[in-house]
């Protein structure tokens, strides 16, 4: 296959319109067709528009991408287009050939473009190539073909767009898809200028931001990343994606992205947790971040501090997507849905005996009762389960608690002027317990079943977890026994936290230095990299610190100059293959220069009068 050549030309001319929605992009078990269906009504209600379809584990998606679908399969997904179709939602059916495909063979490329065509007959109009978690190492004949994976990568999707008629809507997602993948760094990332500027104008870019998933996306980074593509980008976002780690949900708002962004990209897909049902608030949360716009006036007054955007409030969409999914919990209009007694509209059933509902005697045990499920419990629900870097303020309070508890214990076994601060204290922290406890009751109890199931196994966990946290708070303060679960040598399997990830990873030295609640954290990571000539003014900055840290402690007549000053001024030229710089989550801290010959640049050092030895 022939090179491309620039892709500089015009793009489209008529403004596209923001790309807002869902991508079913994670590792597991993808959706079931029923579910992208109501995925699809949702949207279309909440005012998104897009459905990217890309399911990691979908084995004609990605693994074996090459085959054509079946009858059958085929009968599915011109269904699901057509449900996205009737529902105002542009399905992009995305494929992911990277694992296994040789850029230059023309028959790989016709398989690919055979594998699209058969997709556009089902209806699609709209498609994404990824390239996205693969190895980066070309084949020996690719290395003959092209000059770098990005001309590669380039070259077969600029292939694909014209064969396709070139579609409104075509997504490409770069192998490096974020800034954390970028050599050195975004601006001078061969790979992504290479991107930039030979892909074709009317091919749209994914971006994570940041981080594969990213804390906080700021304007100025999408700015740079857009000089770079040459284009907006459009976020692939993962911040509420839970595929790697099944013990993590996430179930907070849509946030740490300011909505002066939205001028700035193409668009915003959400990358969802595994689980389908949990995700009404990242998605509800998302629709109502797209519809914010820059220029939404006045500040909110009732805005916390932590909320800087005067066009959204991430603590408002949350009470209103939690509002609408109470509602949501308490619908019996879904398959294996607990009809009530009440709102049934039925007799009570009757037994094979024809024998009455039992009605409790005098002194006997009353009938148990489900509280229903209230808009607190799902609040609490949320903070629980909140954010990748963050917990929600009652979790957040939960865990000051208990560490204020367990260090201040010594106030409990005597009577001191902090005693009764921590009974206090104590009461209240067993009263938060109960409340998980009680929502976990609620939350068992609600009639829509199928939001429970996504949920259990975690509600079960976080129940477990605090129950321990409380029975421990208990034996701190004499109210009992200690607890057998905290203080047996041989617990039962569900008195802790098991598994061989579990045990990999207290053997690393920095485990647990990502705790949410560890301030500062336990130890520092740091990111040791080659340096680059654009690191100069950095090394300088941290050399000056360092010289001023030193002053008046050493006569400075009394220094003869050495070859590291240099080095570090930036007079000598380290020897290639011979400079590293050390990288914290602000940026450079630290450096190693060397030469491989010394030489050369101690014959250049003059030595003052003063320094030298007779």
């Amino acid at each position: 296959m022939s090179k491309p050549g620039s892709a500089r030309g015009q793009p489209h001319t008529e403004k596209k319109r923001f790309i807002s929605g869902v991508v079913e992009g994670f590792y597991g078990r993808p959706w079931t067709m029923g579910q992208r269906t109501e995925l699809f009504k949702r949207e279309q209600k909440w005012g998104l528009n897009t459905y990217l379809y890309a399911p990691k584990d979908d084995y004609k998606h990605r693994m074996y991408w090459r085959d054509l679908y079946s009858a059958e399969e085929a009968e599915q997904l011109i269904a699901l287009i057509s449900a996205a179709k009737q529902h105002d939602v542009e399905f992009i059916y995305a494929i992911s050939p990277g694992l296994d495909i040789t850029f230059s063979n023309p028959k790989e490329v016709g398989a690919l473009q055979r594998k699209l065509d058969q997709v556009r007959q089902f209806g699609c109009r709209s498609f994404s190539l990824l390239f996205d978690d693969i190895e980066t190492e070309m084949c020996p004949a690719d290395k003959q073909a092209f000059s770098s994976f990005a001309h590669a990568q380039v070259a077969v999707t600029n292939a694909v767009y014209q064969h396709l008629g070139d579609p409104e809507t075509f997504l490409f997602c770069p192998t490096d898809y974020c800034a954390a993948f970028c050599t050195p760094n975004v601006s001078q990332s061969s790979y992504l200028h290479t991107v930039g500027e030979k892909l074709l104008p009317g091919i749209d870019i994914l971006w994570t931001g940041p981080k594969v998933v990213s804390h906080k996306i700021s304007v100025e980074s999408i700015e740079e990343v857009s000089s770079v593509l040459r284009r907006a980008p459009v976020i692939w976002d993962n911040i509420h994606a839970n595929d790697y780690d099944p013990q993590r949900l996430f179930l907070g708002p849509f946030k740490d992205r300011p909505t002066e962004l939205i001028p700035k990209l193409g668009g915003v897909l959400t990358n969802p947790n595994c689980e389908f049902y949990p995700n009404f608030v990242a998605i509800h949360t998302l629709a109502t971040w797209c519809k914010a716009t820059a220029d939404g006036g006045q500040r909110d007054v009732e805005m916390s501090d932590e909320e800087h955007d005067p066009c959204y409030s991430p603590k408002k969409a949350l009470t209103l997507a939690l509002t609408d999914w109470l509602q949501e919990f308490l619908n019996t209009d879904q398959p294996g849905a607990r009809l009530k007694k009440e709102s049934s509209g039925e007799e009570p059933m009757q037994t094979d005996g024809g024998e009455t509902p039992h009605v409790p005697g005098p002194g006997e045990n009353p009938l148990y009762t489900a509280e229903p499920l209230t808009l607190d419990d799902l609040k609490l629900l949320s903070d629980l389960f909140y954010l990748p870097y963050e917990y929600g303020p009652t979790a957040r309070t939960m865990l000051q608690e208990l560490d204020w508890l367990r260090k201040h214990s010594w106030a409990a076994a005597a009577e001191t002027d902090k005693t009764a601060e921590w009974c206090s204290r104590a009461q209240q922290f067993d009263g938060m317990c109960e409340a998980v406890v009680q929502m976990f009751n609620r939350l068992s109890n609600a009639p829509n079943r199928c939001i429970l199931y996504d949920l259990y196994n975690y509600i079960c966990d976080i129940k477990s977890g605090v129950g321990l946290a409380r029975a421990y708070v208990k034996a701190l303060g004499g109210q009992g026994r200690p607890s057998a679960q905290l203080m047996n040598t041989d617990p039962e399997p569900w008195g802790f936290r098991g598994g061989l990830s579990g045990e990999f990873q207290r053997m690393l030295p920095c485990h647990g230095n990502r705790d949410l609640f560890r301030e500062p954290p336990m130890s520092a990571v740091y990111c040791i990299r080659p340096y680059c000539p654009e690191d100069k003014t950095e090394v300088q900055r941290i050399f000056r610190e360092m010289q001023s840290a030193g002053e008046g402690k050493v006569p400075l007549t009394m220094q003869p100059p050495l070859i590291c000053d240099g080095l570090s001024a930036g007079e000598i030229s380290p020897s290639p293959q011979c400079a590293l710089v050390l990288e914290d989550e602000i940026g450079v801290c630290g450096y190693a220069l060397a030469l491989t010959d010394a030489k050369p640049a101690a014959g250049k050092i003059q030595v003052p009068e003063e320094c030298s030895v007779s």
